[in-house]
């Protein structure tokens, strides 16, 4: 499935009437959600997880090993959560595609112990062919960073901790 043919099928629900539509196929899942937004004119939102065939094979047989040594582990992730808790967590305001740099032959705007200010770019995120600079609302030092360059991020989700002490 190409863009245009799912710029199409966005029209084509957006125009039905519906207020969601679900389409899966092999390679390729796709939500559609309309709704008005105050000023009536309609709202439409995109989701799209194409998972990498390589990934695909691996994952089912880590998986359940995984589930029964679930419960061994279950101190040791709420300590971690305890230890994450003092910081700060940055998240995606859009849906896109995530890059540390600005440019492939640029450095990343920031690394594990860059110290940032309030209005620092710490990555871009690219949504329908834009460039959004993503900028820090907090200062401190960034202690993790949870995505991959070049991975697409969904709305909300967590891209960086950050220590603002």
């Amino acid at each position: 499935m190409d863009i245009k043919e799912i710029q199409s099928l966005i029209k084509f629900v957006a125009k039905s009437g519906a207020s969601e539509v679900k389409l899966e196929m092999e390679d390729i899942k796709i939500t559609i959600r309309t709704g008005s937004t105050g000023s009536g004119s309609p709202e439409t939102t995109i989701v799209q997880q194409i998972p990498v065939p390589q990934a695909t094979a691996a994952a089912p047989a880590p998986q359940a090993p995984a589930a029964q040594e679930a419960a061994a582990p279950a101190p040791a992730d709420t300590k971690k959560a305890d230890d994450d808790s003092k910081y700060i967590t940055i998240k995606s305001p859009i849906i896109g595609t995530f890059y540390r740099k600005p440019s492939p032959d640029k450095p990343p705007f920031v690394e594990v112990g860059t110290s940032i200010k309030k209005g620092d770019v710490l990555c871009v995120i690219e949504a329908m062919k834009l460039f959004n600079d993503i900028e820090s609302e907090v200062s401190g030092k960034i202690v993790k960073i949870l995505v991959d360059d070049s991975s697409p991020v969904e709305f909300d989700q967590p891209l960086f901790l950050v220590d603002p002490s």
